[in-house]
């Protein structure tokens, strides 16, 4: 039987070795920003227009950088649905504020994990590997 597969582009901000996340409103799992492509939409599109909708700041396209793509069994979905998440770093413009269906945003450790969706997970592990995040 074929995995269904739910296609997301993320943006990976680290300010002080923490890493910026965001609770939907009627959600209780973290996530990273950012979200399903629009269809015909480049990585760099979604992610400059999820951004802009979520948090009411600008990607400053060339700080944006590939960084990995990661997949895990999506939350709250049937066992054969995964998340593929491919996750890029970029800088923003302007002051974070929660918008659209983002409930509040936080900036966490890896100590936080418990609170991040499976593929959240897989992401924060890497960045503490590579030292990245505390």
């Amino acid at each position: 039987m074929e995995n269904k597969i739910i296609d997301k582009v993320a943006l990976i901000c680290i300010s002080d070795k923490n890493v910026l996340t965001a609770l939907s409103k009627l959600k209780s799992k973290l996530y990273l920003p950012g979200r399903k492509r629009e269809p015909n939409e480049s990585d760099i599109e979604c992610l400059k227009r999820e951004i802009r909708e979520e948090f009411n700041v600008e990607i400053i396209e060339d700080s944006v950088r590939y960084f990995d793509t990661f997949q895990a069994p999506a939350d709250g979905k049937e066992a054969d649905t995964l998340v593929k998440m491919t996750c890029y770093f970029a800088d923003y413009s302007g002051k974070l504020e929660a918008a659209s269906e983002i409930e509040s945003f936080e900036w966490i450790s890896y100590n936080d994990i418990d609170r991040t969706s499976g593929v959240v997970k897989l992401i924060l592990a890497k960045l503490k590997e590579l030292d990245l995040i505390n």
